[in-house]
């Protein structure tokens, strides 16, 4: 007999400048990868699509308003997360990242209780302190692909 998986679901917003740089925020203050660049993000919540999750997330930790008719779907990973900054059990997840091609209002730490700072940066020259499922995700988008899995054996 097999167990279940029940992974955790999470939606990223990929958000780029004038330059085509992507935005990333610099957690502290959090319960995981403190010190670290991460994209805006968060866990969707109960009965709500991962589009709406995208939108309210960018609105919670970046300040911008997105339609979700100006979401694009960029990439989506079945990740396996050992979690080194707690005694959490490792975890599954599903993630889905989405490209926003429109939005109101200028990017900026909308959650400075959260995190350190929001910072441009080309998909290519991501610093060394990105969360590893996040530069490994962002690499493998910039490939062209749209599914990844990460942290399985």
């Amino acid at each position: 007999m097999y167990d279940t998986q029940h992974p955790h679901i999470a939606s990223f917003v990929i958000v780029r400048n004038e330059e085509g740089k992507i935005a990333l925020v610099l957690r502290s203050n959090t319960k995981w990868m403190n010190g670290h660049y991460g994209m805006p993000s968060g866990k969707v919540e109960h009965a709500e699509s991962f589009s709406a999750a995208a939108v309210r997330e960018a609105k919670e930790e970046i300040g911008i308003d997105v339609a979700i008719e100006d979401l694009e779907h960029a990439i989506t990973v079945h990740r396996y997360s050992v979690e080194e900054n707690n005694d959490k059990e490792n975890m599954e997840w599903v993630d889905v990242y989405f490209e926003v091609n429109n939005y109101q209002g200028e990017v900026h730490n909308a959650e400075p209780h959260m995190h350190d700072e929001v910072a441009w940066f080309a998909v290519d020259e991501l610093p060394d302190n990105t969360i590893p499922a996040v530069k490994a995700t962002l690499e493998a988008w910039a490939e062209g692909k749209k599914y990844l899995e990460y942290g399985y054996k």
